[in-house]
């Protein structure tokens, strides 16, 4: 019950979702996204999987990146989501798009050079959560990583307010976790984890990498 009033809520936010963002955060957005893609600095070839894609904002820039023998999979569990991304890659043969639960991903292992996830890992609940981390683990390829982009705490005090009101909508314990330690459920799947901030401090990247044996 709860699932299905998920997905429904985010079919209809779907047909405000990129009005929302542009009326509000438009530049910070594209410097997010700006930072993701410098940081994960995408190749021609290859093949980059972005979860909870949303309305597909991300995957036109991998799809410069990667370039006509590369491959972009966006995946998201709302159809509304889904078909607005539709819309922004229908011209772009190396872009396709998956409805799943990023739990249960239907990808081949060790397919990815790069797993992504902007602005929506946080909203996972701690059994999704780690089910999702261990399919992207799968997904990718050895020596390869994931790279889960999320804002960083705040600095102003009603934005930060804001932010923790965020946090605490997903439960208290998961809130707790996030704040003191939100980089434990990477480093039970993965080798090597780490954190990058963007220059503004505004925004902020864990990287899990899971590493070749020779680097075990």
């Amino acid at each position: 019950m709860i699932r299905r009033y998920r997905i429904r809520y985010y079919d209809l936010f779907s047909h405000v979702y990129d009005t929302f963002i542009a009326m509000h955060s438009k530049d910070l957005q594209q410097k997010a996204r700006n930072f993701l893609i410098e940081t994960i600095s995408p190749k021609p070839g290859d093949t980059v999987v972005d979860i909870c894609t949303g309305t597909g904002s991300l995957l036109p820039l991998y799809a410069k990146k990667v370039g006509e023998k590369g491959r972009v999979i966006g995946v998201d569990f709302s159809p509304g989501m889904l078909r607005v991304a539709q819309k922004k890659t229908r011209s772009l043969p190396n872009v396709s798009l998956i409805q799943a639960d990023v739990a249960y991903l239907p990808i081949r292992s060790e397919i990815a050079e790069a797993v992504s996830c902007s602005h929506a890992f946080y909203e996972l609940k701690g059994h999704t959560a780690n089910a999702c981390l261990r399919e992207i683990r799968r997904v990718l390829k050895n020596g390869h990583a994931f790279f889960m982009m999320e804002h960083e705490i705040p600095k102003n005090r009603i934005i930060r307010w804001l932010y923790y009101l965020r946090l605490l909508s997903m439960g208290s314990d998961r809130m707790k976790e996030i704040l003191q330690d939100e980089m434990y459920r990477f480093r039970m799947i993965f080798e090597s984890t780490n954190k990058l901030v963007s220059a503004s401090r505004k925004s902020k990247i864990i990287i899990g990498k899971k590493l070749l044996r020779s680097e075990i």
